[in-house]
């Protein structure tokens, strides 16, 4: 299924979250395998940066993507646990204009079925203007896991966040 509304492709802005990517001591796989799936899914990628775990910058960076309306979609990674540097869902939820509970809901749901550990996922799911935004977990798998649980319904999501006339977002 292609995620086109049916002026454009939806736009994504991917922002990782990691001390180590920051610094270069880290490959961004789950930033990449996040932009492969939503490329496959007729997405744009329009943004992917790496953040270290500051809330500061994590918010001002989902500010400007939001604000600025660079994209309907921001996906981030990383940042979700209980280490204490882990401060992605507060970032996120300091910037929400609204909460969208059922989508972290869903993913902890479906990983609970293969770990245990998925309750302890702090992921958040908000709306700020008209752009969506999410928090994945940092590892591959987690990213897998969860992202392949929500794809199918973000063109419904962003259809009806950017009122747009969509080709796959209808119930």
């Amino acid at each position: 299924m292609s995620c086109r509304n049916n002026k454009k492709p939806y736009r994504v802005a991917i922002i990782t979250a990691s001390d180590k990517g920051a610094r270069g001591e880290r490959t961004d796989a789950s930033g990449a395998l996040i932009e492969d799936m939503c490329q496959a899914q007729g997405m744009s990628v329009v943004s992917k940066v790496i953040l270290p775990d500051n809330a500061q910058q994590l918010r001002q960076e989902m500010m400007r993507i939001a604000d600025t309306g660079l994209a309907d979609l921001i996906l981030t990674t990383g940042g979700t646990g209980l280490s204490p540097t882990d401060c992605t869902p507060e970032a996120t939820l300091a910037v929400a204009d609204r909460i969208v509970p059922g989508i972290p809901e869903a993913m902890r749901f479906f990983s609970l079925q293969t770990t245990k550990k998925a309750m302890l996922s702090r992921a958040a799911a908000v709306v700020r203007k008209q752009t969506l935004i999410i928090n994945l977990p940092g590892s591959v798998r987690g990213v897998r896991e969860n992202l392949s649980v929500i794809i199918d319904e973000l063109p419904h999501a962003l259809g009806i966040l950017t009122n747009a006339d969509t080709e796959c977002g209808q119930p």
